[in-house]
């Protein structure tokens, strides 16, 4: 029991500081599927956990399973489980018979590097689990996400995930200008071939005031983060990046814009093939002008 600022309350706090005796091995009432987050470079992660329940699988179902194979053997795991493919191309059909096996017996999902379901196989299989009753439960480990946004030096109390960016230009255009009044701190996956063109992009839809991190082979021995405006980290990617790339972007900042520059910036969205109405949107969120003034001011200027 502590004391909180409104009087006495209970919390729970982890087991290890509450004094519970150590147990590496956790038994479940009922089968489930479990989630098992990976390394997303180093082998040093490894949790204990993720070693025990390796040790104990009897199936496991992965994104590529030469990839779980090797790392069964990197970690001297001399259980040799039933391997399942689960990847974006099988995932649907698979998770019925998945879903089906778990009322027998556990099974453990494991992505490439990760943790499932984020931006890699698991979300249907988890859907339909919950869906059916089946229980699903993780082993929390390595997120390239959580970990580029704690390096990433950009604020940290609110953020959005958003993935891996389109392949085309227009198309990531497109995102970006949706995405210009997001005030949250976003973070991207991107192709290392494409991270330059992508940056580009970012600073002429966005402009290169915002401050952007590029992460780099996060975990690993060529870790590497740099910081700056898009339009001098374009430059710099265009020499050639290789590795895992995570672009950590500030948010959106509302700052003291004049009426006329609203509207010139409206016109520009417009100009770069946004809608009107999205364009007026967008700017409004960013500048705090009123949203159906600025339509109106750009439509009559039409």
């Amino acid at each position: 029991m502590w004391a909180t600022g409104g009087g006495v309350g209970w919390v729970t706090l982890p087991c290890y500081l509450a004094g519970c005796s150590d147990s590496a091995t956790v038994t479940y009432a009922e089968h489930v599927i479990i989630l098992a987050a990976t390394p997303i470079g180093n082998l040093g992660d490894v949790s204990q956990r993720l070693r025990d329940t390796l040790e104990a699988a009897a199936t496991i179902a992965s994104e590529d399973t030469r990839t779980t194979a090797h790392l069964l053997r990197a970690l001297n795991i001399e259980n040799r489980p039933r391997l399942i493919s689960l990847h974006d191309h099988n995932e649907r059909s698979r998770s019925v018979e998945l879903v089906a096996e778990a009322a027998e017996a556990d099974i453990v999902v494991m992505s490439d590097a990760g943790m499932p379901t984020v931006s890699d196989p698991g979300y249907h299989l988890v859907a339909l689990a919950a869906e059916k009753g089946v229980r699903v439960t993780a082993l929390p480990g390595p997120s390239a996400v959580i970990t580029a946004l704690a390096v990433s030096g950009l604020p940290t109390d609110r953020f959005t995930f958003e993935g891996f960016l389109p392949r085309k230009s227009g198309e990531r255009r497109s995102l970006m200008r949706e995405l210009a009044g997001e005030r949250r701190t976003m973070v991207f996956f991107e192709s290392p071939a494409r991270l330059a063109a992508s940056l580009a992009d970012m600073a002429a839809v966005w402009g290169d005031e915002r401050r952007v991190a590029v992460c780099r082979e996060l975990t690993k021995m060529y870790e590497e983060v740099r910081r700056g405006g898009a339009a001098e980290l374009a430059e710099w990617a265009a020499g050639g990046v290789r590795g895992e790339i995570c672009v950590v972007v500030q948010g959106a900042q509302r700052r003291a814009v004049s009426a006329e520059d609203a509207l010139a910036q409206v016109r520009d969205l417009v100009a770069a093939g946004a809608r009107l109405k999205d364009a007026a949107a967008e700017v409004s969120e960013v500048t705090g002008h009123g949203k159906r003034d600025l339509y109106q001011a750009a439509l009559a200027q039409r």
